[in-house]
């Protein structure tokens, strides 16, 4: 089993390459955004608290979040691997999954960090906001305050992984399939070992 977390600020591209990463490798896609989403679409007790952390630009509690993934591994027991999108997002985050994945004997096997400038995830962003029906998408001072939040929490969780020696830092501008080249390249020197 061969396990990826795809790290990167709002508007990296984090969905856009995980579709082609899973794809190309078979992986399971854990996204705790697509999860959310779902949960607020459904406008169940866990979305409608979710949906107004979000709408402020604030993560949702490390407890809900670990609860979801947990479920996910367990109802994919014969994945080749897990890519993780959104998630971790602070240390705990990190040790907890560490901890799952090593019940399962598994572990993480790269971070990939998707490197992108603030004007470049703005510009981003807004641009999704115009079609996706976020609304955290739509308010610039909403969008510069979840950058900050992810610079401020969950770069700690590259932090966490470089004692490992697993991060890749991979420059989110440029072409989509620039940028997936340059993923695949890192997944598959270290799938080769």
């Amino acid at each position: 089993m061969f396990n990826i977390i795809l790290f990167g600020p709002p508007g990296s591209g984090k969905g856009t390459q995980s579709e082609k990463l899973i794809e190309a490798y078979g992986l399971v896609h854990l996204s705790t955004g697509d999860i959310l989403r779902s949960e607020i679409a459904k406008a169940t007790p866990l979305g409608l608290e979710a949906k107004s952390l979000m709408d402020q630009g604030q993560l949702v509690p490390d407890a809900v979040v670990i609860g979801m993934i947990r479920s996910a591994l367990d109802n994919n027991p014969q994945a080749k691997g897990f890519l993780f999108d959104g998630f971790p997002r602070t240390e705990a985050q990190s040790v907890a999954l560490d901890a799952l994945l090593q019940q399962k004997n598994t572990e993480i096997g790269v971070v990939l960090a998707l490197e992108v400038s603030q004007d470049e995830l703005v510009k981003r962003l807004l641009n999704r906001g115009l079609t996706s029906g976020r609304s955290d998408d739509t308010n610039e001072a909403i969008i510069s305050n979840r950058i900050a939040e992810y610079q401020n929490k969950t770069t700690v969780v590259a932090n966490y992984y470089r004692q490992f020696n697993k991060v890749v830092a991979i420059k989110g501008e440029g072409t989509v399939n620039d940028i997936f080249s340059a993923l695949a390249t890192e997944i598959d020197s270290r799938l080769a070992k």
